[in-house]
């Protein structure tokens, strides 16, 4: 066990030809003396006790010495030592065996100085299987980690906090969005209200998290119940969040009543995915790192989600396309820019949410130190937040908003159509486009234009 200890060995660590030069602790199996040996490389700090009691002792003795003294100790320990020798560090832990061919033992690590912390990995090495006869071996550990009455690491003890006061948050926003649904003199649209359940759901799905790290806290297991109540929540928010994305991509009850069948098949291509990319996750929180399948299930979660990601864009994509023909075509050139511009707007709102919440996390998972682990989830969360916020603003009912302008547009066009008689309706128009246009434009656009209307009745 040490900070810097190579996996990949050429020689058994335990061979005189292989020394270690890096900081270090061997725990050596002695299955002829049924001792377990324990040698330091060299002074490391690291207080090893054959059970809890000991431990129990050793904190009594040291909180009961004087600042003096304890001042004192502490010079002496953090002299400048030369190396010493194994045989000099060697510790020695009596090994237990309940069955021929089984051997069963405990200790207690106890990491004295915060500069120690985090510092320290644990390998298994089967010295037999560098000789030409390997034998194969099992081996299981079970590793119980404290931190002053808290069974989580240092890098998760905001957790708790932070989905909680998240989980207010959302709560309280989601509250704010129905006000202001309920109080809208303007059109209210189906979308809106998914989107007011998309926020609750988030918000039960922090607070069951919350919950859930609360218990890891203070038993160091998570409750069964609390557990699948997040695991559900977090199914279904994230369906719905894709759902809701790729709605508003596709202009769905504001554009159109009625999705076209592209927007099906994108449908049936990323609702299946998020449903697996968050069974994937489930699972891989369920596992250990040191599962063989646990890497796997990883980098199918990396692929299915970026998958989904990318697929939740093509819809915003193709309706930027159909504004910009729109825009060239019809008369309706300043209301189809408009909503260019907020689908523009948009597109670059997901785009900075898939970057935050994805790119720049894992960034931090691999760069800040494993005391600000959480912070990894603070900006994701954060992230999530803005981008809700943004999206309510962007998308909000309101008469001003050009994205809702299109249903009262169209009525107006079918009033003229009434009233008017195509060639008349055609040539003001196409004044209002191009005043220099010559006879043979005109009559091309009026009958493309009588063809798109046909395609629309």
């Amino acid at each position: 066990m040490g900070p810097d200890v190579d996996i990949h060995q050429v020689h058994c660590l335990n061979e005189p030809r292989n020394p270690v030069r890096v900081p270090s602790v061997l725990f050596i199996m002695d299955r002829k003396n049924n001792v377990l040996r324990i040698n330091s490389t060299y002074e490391l700090k690291l207080h090893i006790f054959k059970d809890n009691s000991q431990l129990a002792a050793f904190l009594r003795l040291r909180d009961s010495l004087s600042d003096d003294v304890l001042f004192s100790t502490r010079g002496t320990v953090n002299g400048n030592f030369p190396k010493r020798s194994i045989a000099e560090e060697e510790q020695t832990i009596p090994l237990i065996q309940p069955q021929p061919g089984y051997y069963n033992t405990s200790f207690v690590i106890y990491v004295s100085r915060e500069k120690d912390e985090g510092l320290y990995n644990l390998y298994f090495f089967n010295c037999r299987n560098y000789r030409p006869n390997p034998i194969p071996v099992e081996f299981e550990i079970d590793i119980v980690e404290k931190n002053k009455e808290n069974y989580l690491s240092a890098g998760e003890m905001p957790l708790p906090a932070l989905y909680s006061m998240m989980s207010l948050l959302f709560f309280l926003s989601g509250c704010f969005w129905v006000f202001i649904l309920v109080k809208s003199k303007h059109t209210v649209f189906k979308i809106h209200y998914l989107m007011a359940t998309l926020v609750y759901l988030k918000s039960l799905s922090l607070l069951f998290h919350a919950i859930n790290y609360h218990f890891i806290e203070k038993k160091g297991e998570h409750v069964a119940a609390w557990a699948i109540l997040y695991y559900i929540t977090h199914l279904l928010k994230g369906s719905v969040l894709f759902i809701t994305i790729v709605l508003i991509g596709t202009g769905w009850t504001f554009i159109k009543h009625l999705l076209f069948e592209r927007d099906k098949k994108i449908f049936m291509i990323v609702i299946p995915l998020q449903v697996l990319a968050n069974v994937v996750k489930i699972i891989i929180e369920e596992s250990e790192e040191g599962d063989v399948e646990h890497r796997t299930w990883l980098d199918v979660f990396i692929l299915v989600d970026l998958l989904c990601c990318g697929a939740i864009l093509v819809p915003v994509v193709w309706s930027i396309r159909y504004l910009q023909e729109a825009a060239c075509i019809d008369g309706k050139a300043a209301i189809n820019l408009r909503k260019l511009k907020l689908f523009r707007h948009f597109y670059i709102l997901v785009v900075c949410y898939i970057y935050v919440t994805r790119i720049v996390v894992y960034l931090l998972e691999m760069t800040v130190s494993f005391q600000y682990e959480w912070l990894d989830e603070m900006f994701k969360e954060m992230g999530t937040y803005v981008f809700f916020v943004l999206t309510g603003y962007k998308f909000r009912p309101a008469s001003a908003n050009p994205y809702f302008q299109v249903n009262n547009e169209d009525d107006d066009t079918e009033e003229i159509i009434i009233s008017q008689c195509g060639l008349t309706e055609g040539l003001s128009k196409l004044a209002t486009i191009a005043n220099d246009q010559n006879e043979e434009e005109i009559d091309h656009l009026l009958v493309s234009k009588r063809e798109s209307s046909h395609e629309y009745d």
